[in-house]
């Protein structure tokens, strides 16, 4: 049985995760071992290493072309692995950018975040080169990495050619001068200090104009970089990413160069930088050691280690609105997996609804909670995600996914509270949090008009419009209107009789009635279409100046109208909402664009149900004596006659009437038509 290497990159490459690999695979060999390395060129290949290997290192993967599907294979087999991290290779940038630049924004791949997040917490070991570089990883994965080791760069201390006479003379600069290692800083050093000569080991990968006192040369092997450190005296390591670790600063300081560097460098993280050379040299000889010891170890391992429980665990979300607590549920969900019990603190008003609809978890007032904490083990506060002023408060969780990560809301509470259990597993399972009916007398849809930000709701005529013209789809369906306090009165709007509706004027628990056994839900930005969601009821959003994104509606059937897209690109903020007139965003939505969006959710979420065609009601049609001509938005379909009995059935087709389907043709044209969403099945409730 052989110990697999996998790493992307091929080892003659003169950097420092090469020439690390390259003794570490060295030093297995001497040991014994039967050691592969495998480049990650054939994904059949690395299959079968990976199904006849003992053990799998896993080092860099981002330059492989099938690196999640590895991911996912490696996993599937539970293998025992090391995972080996030399940059940051979750980050479809390789770097993390972002905690150094404000302006650097969802720069992360939610799949391979998520996945790495997987690959570190099942690993038998996590390596990281610097206390700097496991500090940054923990603040995005917390637990998942906390199995680690840290191992100073493996610097070949015989091969140190430290002199007692140092150059002055000349800055030495290994690689290709760019961005994210620090070139404009050496620029800027040797335009302040046109006597001192700048020699590259590399080539130009800037943009700027250079000083005639830099010059360019091929790259030199290892042996001639420390032949070249040894005798200089000043070297510049200015990086401006975050430096993992820093084989080549590490070599400089210990050659005895004098460091012109800032706080970004991974090796001058560990305790022996800069007063204590000798224990540098001692720790990094024996880091291979150390590396196949930790092998050894695993190796020899009969059972895994059982993750302890959080314990008795409070949870507050002390901050945002109602819609913000049911983003958060999946996330405390996650976090009574790992623990003895979860109590969650909510406002008094509120604990008979969670009480009645939420699992695995006892509902406490939060009033009374804050007298009780010291009866807790872990107390955690959720506050608000992003945290505006959530960190401010006393056990505030972090969200460190925010900006780096484009996902929905509900993800980035759980991707936090993963940080606190390595067991905990980031991934979303689904809807519903809350039971639905299962049977209901009289079947019937709810709509909520309000919300309690009433600038973000959608005219309030045109929800009656669109419940009367919802009568006429379904005249056998009832509706119940929720309408709160503040909530417009939308009686008036009405044109004739509507005895098909009822209003929920109560409190929460009958919203929760209410919501547990509708068919649809149609609602603005607001904590009640989140209510829907929670009971995984089909749902229609409709959004205005806030855009769904992280806070769409979340059933596993639903539709966000976002009318601010191509209506108004003005940046909207609470000022800019408050003193905004027209409200374009929002009036510009009409009647027949939440129709078409009800249409397609229906379609989808009640595949099983018998269906009558509908007509996309945002199409526009042209007949002629041969063709017609289909117009829905931006898109054009010409249909094409091929008898007249086709035409006059495609005419009665399209204008709204039965017709019918026994005629191979005419199913095949329906088809399209629905693939092109100018036609819907939608289904009928009895």
């Amino acid at each position: 049985m052989s110990i697999v290497f996998l790493h992307d990159t091929h080892l003659a490459t003169p950097r420092g995760a090469e020439l690390t690999i390259q003794q570490l695979l060295k030093l297995g060999k001497e040991k014994g071992h039967e050691v592969i390395w495998d480049g990650l060129t054939h994904f059949e290949k690395t299959k079968n290493l990976i199904d006849n290997a003992q053990l799998i290192v896993y080092n860099s993967t981002s330059r492989c072309t099938y690196e999640l599907e590895l991911i996912k294979f490696l996993l599937k087999t539970e293998k025992p692995y090391i995972k080996v991290e030399y940059d940051y290779n979750f980050c479809i940038r390789r770097n993390i950018l972002c905690t150094v630049d404000r302006n650097v924004k969802n720069c992360c791949d939610p799949d391979k975040f998520h996945l790495y997040r997987k690959l570190f917490a099942n690993a038998s070991l996590n390596v990281f080169q610097s206390p700097k570089h496991f500090e940054a990883h923990f603040e995005f994965y917390g637990e998942a990495v906390a199995h680690k080791l840290i191992m100073p760069p493996t610097v070949e201390i015989d091969h140190l050619c430290p002199s007692e006479a140092k150059d002055d003379s000349v800055i030495p600069f290994f690689g290709d001068l760019n961005y994210l290692k620090g070139g404009h800083e050496y620029i800027s050093y040797a335009e302040k200090h046109p006597q001192i000569k700048f020699t590259v080991y590399g080539s130009n990968k800037l943009r700027r104009e250079l000083p005639s006192n830099i010059s360019f040369h091929d790259p030199v092997p290892n042996s001639e970089v420390l032949s070249i450190l040894g005798k200089t005296k000043q070297f510049i390591c200015k990086p401006v990413w975050p430096e993992p670790s820093g084989r080549l600063a590490a070599e400089a300081f210990l050659s005895g160069c004098e460091m012109i560097a800032n706080n970004r460098v991974g090796t001058f993280s560990f305790d022996f930088y800069p007063h204590d050379k000798e224990l540098a040299k001692q720790e990094m000889l024996e880091a291979p050691e150390n590396f196949w010891k930790a092998i050894e170890k695993i190796l020899q391992k009969d059972s895994i280690e059982k993750s302890t429980s959080l314990g008795r665990v409070l949870v507050y979300k002390s901050y945002g609105g109602l819609g913000d607590i049911f983003f958060a549920i999946p996330a405390i969900y996650k976090l009574a997996a790992v623990s003895e019990t979860v109590d969650f603190a909510v406002a008094p008003r509120l604990v008979d609804f969670f009480s009645t609809h939420l699992s695995h978890v006892s509902v406490v007032n939060e009033e009374t909670a804050r007298k009780n904490e010291t009866s807790y083990d872990h107390i955690y506060e959720l506050g608000n995600y992003p945290a505006f002023k959530g960190y401010q408060l006393p056990h505030a969780l972090k969200y460190p996914t925010h900006k780096k990560v484009k996902q929905h809301s509900i993800q980035h509470y759980i991707d936090t509270v993963s940080k606190l259990h390595s067991a905990i597993d980031n991934h979303l399972e689904g809807y519903p949090y809350f039971q639905r009916k299962d049977t209901i007398e009289q079947p019937y849809f709810v709509v909520h008009h309000g919300a309690g930000f009433l600038l973000k709701i959608w005219p309030t005529e045109k929800y009656a419009s669109l419940i009367e013209a919802l009568h006429e789809v379904y005249p056998n369906l009832h509706c119940k209107i929720i309408k709160g306090p503040d909530d417009p009165d939308i009686e008036s709007y009405f044109k004739k009789s509507m005895p098909h509706i009822e209003y929920i004027t109560g409190g929460m628990m009958e919203v929760g009635e209410a919501m547990a056994g509708a068919l649809f839900h149609v609602g603005n930005d607001a904590g009640i279409t989140h209510v829907a969601g929670a009971f995984n009821v089909p749902t229609v959003g409709i959004y205005g100046p806030t855009g769904p994104g992280s806070w769409g509606s979340f059933a596993t059937y639903n539709e966000l109208i976002w009318g601010k897209k191509g209506v108004c690109n003005i940046r909207c903020n609470y000022d800019v909402i408050l003193n905004c007139e027209h409200r374009v965003c929002l009036t510009s939505v009409t009647v027949n664009r939440v129709l078409e969006a009800l249409y397609k959710v229906l379609q989808r979420a009640y595949p099983e149900n018998t269906w009558e065609l509908k007509v996309n009601p945002q199409a526009h049609v042209e007949f002629s004596k041969k063709d017609c001509l289909i117009s829905l938005g931006e898109q054009e379909l010409l249909l094409e006659y091929h008898n007249a009995t086709m035409k006059k059935q495609v005419e009665k087709l399209l204008s709204g009437h039965e017709i019918d389907l026994s005629e191979k043709s005419i199913r095949e044209v329906i088809e399209v038509l629905n693939q092109q969403n100018v036609l819907f099945k939608v289904p009928v409730f009895n």
